[in-house]
């Protein structure tokens, strides 16, 4: 490369880095794409998951067990002084080496269905922990959701509280001028930096506001709090589609959920697999019935021809040694301490322990849709008055700015009609992201799904 084209290359390095830059800096995140995300990293899914990968193995061991077990076995002695000569059973004084094997077999025949039942109620686990775990998912969704709210509330408010901060600062740059030029008192000018003084705490606030619910929001995700999150501000944050409140109506939200809600459907399949646990603790009550087959051999250094007086080779030993066994095993539980009997009254109980459960949550997510439809026809009502209240707020300070101008209104009033009006505008914010977070919700509880 020729030195001359040097600057023009590092200039167009410089460039490409300046726009990498720019693009990572305007890199922003969707709603949709911090849910996707989190469905990908967040913790509490992903040791959901790991409960429905225990369950899962927990199934596939319950199903292996129906195979016969088998199993084979060596054995090698060394013994010296008197012994027993392991081939002839008698009575030997000397050193001697045996060695043996084995192959063991056992299979169940009947047994009142105990593995049948037991397989049964594992399967029904694992669906019980496929609802649960997409009970984490909605519950994390819901979550990512309900702080993307919160956290463009706060970047509005930042955004108000910033318009304040910039109006005081320019009003108190004019009234310095006055002052200075006899038309109006010091004491004006000492009103309005108290109140600039307030505005910026005021503005200080919302800015940590912002830095809380993004710390949160990176919790949820999973980010390293060192990665940049910016959300993507809708474009009209109030044409984002809500239900009505008809739409809504508690009883049928209720209804709806109870068919819909991952928790209430994991507590059904987790008590049909208590139940088929249950079945499967009676049926240890009874006997049971297994077959069993065993085959053996054994070699010794020490056995001896009768005839010859020859120590018997290895492969006539094996062979002559061969044993084959079969047999049928019937178990009959007459008393162990009544632990199996304890042990079906606990299965019982866990089943009525589970329905208790089922009912208990029910019984919350009922309250939980009824309180949650109150507060949205509160945020409703409450959205209307304050947005009149605005129109009402600009109307008062749009007339004491022509008074304050004028020399007909002190500075105190001017300024408590200026807190009214930013005080309004805030309460207007707020009240308008409560009114689209207690619709969501509703529409969460009934379809257990949210967007905006």
């Amino acid at each position: 490369m020729k030195i001359s084209k040097l600057p023009g290359c590092l200039l167009a390095l410089c460039i490409l880095f300046a726009n990498s830059a720019a693009l990572k800096a305007q890199d922003t995140w969707t709603l949709q794409r911090s849910v996707d995300y989190a469905l990908q990293n967040n913790i509490s899914i992903k040791q959901q998951d790991v409960q429905k990968r225990y369950a899962a193995l927990t199934l596939k061991q319950s199903q292996l067990s129906q195979v016969p077990t088998i199993g084979a076995g060596v054995q090698a002695q060394m013994g010296s002084g008197r012994n027993i000569d392991p081939y002839t059973n008698v009575y030997v004084t000397q050193s001697y080496f045996n060695i043996g094997g084995g192959l063991n077999a056992n299979v169940d025949i009947f047994n009142w269905f105990y593995k049948r039942n037991l397989i049964a109620a594992n399967k029904y686990e694992v669906q019980a922990q496929d609802r649960f775990l997409e009970k984490a998912r909605n519950d994390v969704a819901f979550n990512i959701a309900s702080t993307f709210l919160q956290l463009l509330m706060n970047i509005e408010q930042v955004h108000v509280s910033e318009l304040q901060v910039k109006l005081t600062t320019s009003q108190l740059d004019n009234t310095k001028k006055l002052v200075v030029a006899g038309s109006v008192p010091e004491s004006n000018q000492a009103d309005l930096e108290t109140k600039l003084a307030s505005d910026s705490v005021t503005l200080i606030t919302a800015q940590n506001n912002v830095i809380m619910s993004t710390l949160q929001m990176k919790a949820y995700l999973n980010l390293s709090f060192d990665q940049s999150y910016v959300p993507q501000i809708p474009e009209n944050i109030a044409e984002i589609k809500l239900p009505r409140l008809d739409e809504v109506d508690p009883e049928m939200v209720y209804s709806s959920s109870q068919m819909t809600n991952p928790l209430i459907k994991g507590h059904d399949m987790r008590i049909k697999s208590l139940q088929r646990a249950y079945a499967a603790q009676k049926g240890l009550l009874y006997p049971s019935l297994s077959a069993n087959g065993a085959l053996n051999t054994s070699f010794t250094n020490v056995a001896k021809d009768g005839a010859t007086g020859k120590t018997i080779n290895f492969n006539e030993q094996v062979n002559n040694n061969f044993r084959q066994s079969a047999g049928l095993s019937l178990n009959i539980p007459i008393l162990s301490g009544w632990q199996q009997r304890t042990a079906v009254q606990r299965a019982k109980l866990d089943i009525t322990n589970q329905q208790l459960t089922k009912d208990q949550d029910l019984q919350t997510l009922r309250s939980d849709i009824y309180t949650a439809h109150a507060n949205a026809v509160a945020a409703i009502q409450k959205f209307s008055a304050s947005s009149k209240g605005v129109d009402a707020s600009q109307r008062a300070y749009d007339f004491a700015t022509k008074r304050y101008n004028l020399g007909l209104m002190n500075t105190i009033d001017y300024i408590t009609t200026q807190t009214n009006l930013f005080k309004a505008q805030i309460d207007k914010v707020s009240a308008q992201y409560e009114y689209i977070f207690r619709l969501k919700l509703l529409e969460f509880y009934r379809d257990q799904k949210i967007s905006l």
